[in-house]
């Protein structure tokens, strides 16, 4: 076992292209060092419906160029047997470490390949690689970024021409042509023949960008920006100067893209202590709100001004602020269909039923919110708000900051802000209340044996309400394709248990509905949501057994 463990590394390292990989994974064969060996040879990193993300390193279960260079490969020969030799792949990339490494490698097998490929021009947003695919007819698109995952990690997201990410069963189609690639010596990797791309594309993005305003609309809301050491600031900056607000006070200590991530644990707006540095930047500006992307900006946070809670600022959950855009624009007068994933706000359903509204609820993530027919809004409640869908066909923090932007002004000028807007909606449909019970592991068993337990053992009540159903979601529903959840509904709330997609989490998202009569009922209501949603969050994790 342990000599083939130390052949297949040898194997690995004689066609690893990258020094820095090679030097690592030299040393571990040298020291001998079989435990690290085998946590990086043990299988391969799975090409899935989010493409690659993993840490960084040398191995097939880590992210490198050798398995960069397979996945483009494999990407190439989809494309080809989709008919598509000769058409263009886009690529963009984030600023964390090799991610540029990673986007000159796919374009090199691309164009070894027979496609065209065409890099964007420096470290950009997601979203302007989305909006690129479709504003320059191509067949794909590849995106190099982790998101918002810790510094050590990379991952490589694909879309196809649609502008949209793909979905069964273009992934494992694509998983399959992965695996079939052969030696990587075998893979054509030209030093040139691709083209950088300039400065128009992203300008194109930001002209696009107006879109999401109305004509003449208040732009008077003054706002403090994180880019989180992302790569968010010069095209959000850039974005709000041509619309006319004012100009963003920024985070100076996360404004420039940084890979080490060195002011956060974690560089989500969602984390503990991830605002910290905005809150204080905050407490000095006095704006009306703060905004905030994650490091490839296609996410979007929001903190209002809040005497009530230590420091004066609060963070809005995902879920009140996709109400708040999609409240505007009702009130702007849109059409078409509202679209969020299951585990988010039913609140959504409500807002666009009173306003004579479609809506619809798919499984979780964009690659399915951007394939709903028809659609004009949807959302996630991790932070995720599509407000653009003709321009950009997947969640874009830039447009998202713009509409959350103009929503402030417009309250500005009637004296009035979002936490008010969110009572108006309260008192319209009831106090939704959302939380999220999270659980990050070492070791993945631990959340399949919690999805076992609550297969075989569903809770009968949580917080003292009966749970009414009790629907596994990997069987699929009328409405849903199957996925790994469950979905408890309970008198007055709903629970949805699932592992993360991307991160080594098991994730449970809460919500309790309370009826509210009047303004002055709504302290008692907020204080009895908060009340339940802590009582759910004790009695699920119990019976999950973690």
């Amino acid at each position: 076992m342990q000599h083939d463990l130390i052949a297949q590394a040898r194997t690995w390292l004689a066609e690893d292209p990258d020094p820095e990989t090679r030097d690592e994974l030299g040393a571990l064969i040298e020291a001998g060092d079989t435990d690290e060996l085998a946590a990086r040879f043990a299988g391969t990193l799975q090409f899935g419906t989010a493409g690659l993300r993993g840490e960084l390193g040398a191995g097939p279960l880590r992210m490198n160029r050798s398995v960069v260079i397979r996945a483009a490969a494999g990407l190439a020969a989809y494309l080809k047997a989709q008919g598509q030799d000769g058409g263009l792949v886009v690529i963009g990339y984030d600023a964390r470490y090799k991610s540029e490494e990673f986007a000159r490698d796919t374009a090199a097998v691309m164009t070894g390949a027979g496609l065209r490929a065409a890099v964007l021009p420096r470290p950009l947003p997601t979203p302007v690689l989305a909006y690129a695919i479709r504003h320059l007819g191509a067949v794909a698109g590849v995106e190099v970024t982790a998101s918002h995952n810790p510094p050590r990690d990379n991952g490589y997201k694909v879309y196809l021409g649609d502008g949209s990410q793909i979905v069964p069963p273009a992934d494992g189609e694509i998983a399959a042509a992965i695996a079939a690639v052969g030696p990587l010596a075998d893979v054509a990797r030209p030093e040139d023949g691709w083209e950088t791309l300039g400065e128009e594309v992203l300008a194109a993005y930001l002209a696009r960008t107006d879109a999401v305003l109305a004509a003449g609309s208040p732009r008077t809301a003054r706002t403090v920006y994180t880019a989180m050491h992302g790569v968010g600031t010069s095209v959000l900056t850039a974005a709000f100067e041509r619309a006319g607000f004012p100009e963003p006070v920024l985070v100076a200590e996360q404004a420039e893209p940084d890979p080490a991530f060195p002011t956060v644990a974690f560089p989500n707006p969602e984390e503990p202590g991830a605002m910290d540095l905005a809150f204080a930047t905050a407490r000095r500006a006095a704006p009306d709100l703060i905004i905030a992307n994650d490091p490839d900006a296609d996410r979007c946070a929001v903190a209002v001004p809040d005497p009530s809670v230590e420091g004066g600022w609060r963070m809005l959950r995902g879920d009140e602020v996709g109400a708040l855009l999609a409240a505007h624009l009702v009130e702007r007068g849109v059409n078409g269909v509202f679209a969020e994933s299951i585990v988010s706000s039913s609140l959504l359903g409500r807002i666009a039923e009173k306003a004579g509204l479609g809506y619809e609820e798919t499984l979780t993530g964009f690659k399915w919110i951007a394939r709903v027919d028809g659609l004009r809004y949807g959302y996630e409640e991790a932070l995720g708000y599509c407000v653009d869908p003709e321009g950009v066909r997947d969640k874009d923090g830039i447009t998202a900051a713009l509409l959350v932007a103009e929503l402030a002004s417009v309250l500005k000028e009637q004296g009035r802000t979002l936490p008010d807007l969110l009572d108006d909606l309260a008192l319209a449909h009831g106090l939704h209340a959302t939380d999220q019970l999270s659980v990050r592991v070492e070791d993945l068993t631990v959340i399949a044996d919690a999805m076992a337990r609550l297969r075989e053992q569903p809770p009968t009540a949580l917080a003292g309400l009966a749970v009414t159903s009790a629907e596994d979601l990997s069987r699929g529903t009328a409405a849903l394709p199957p996925t790994d959840g469950l979905r408890y509904q309970l008198e007055g709330a709903r629970v949805i248990v699932r592992p993360s997609g991307t991160e080594p989490k098991l994730k449970c998202y809460l919500e309790v509905v309370v009826p509210v009569a009047d303004t002055a009922a709504l302290p008692a209501a907020r204080a009895r949501g908060a009340e339940l949603l802590a009582g759910i969050k004790r009695d699920l994790a119990a019976a999950a057994g973690i």
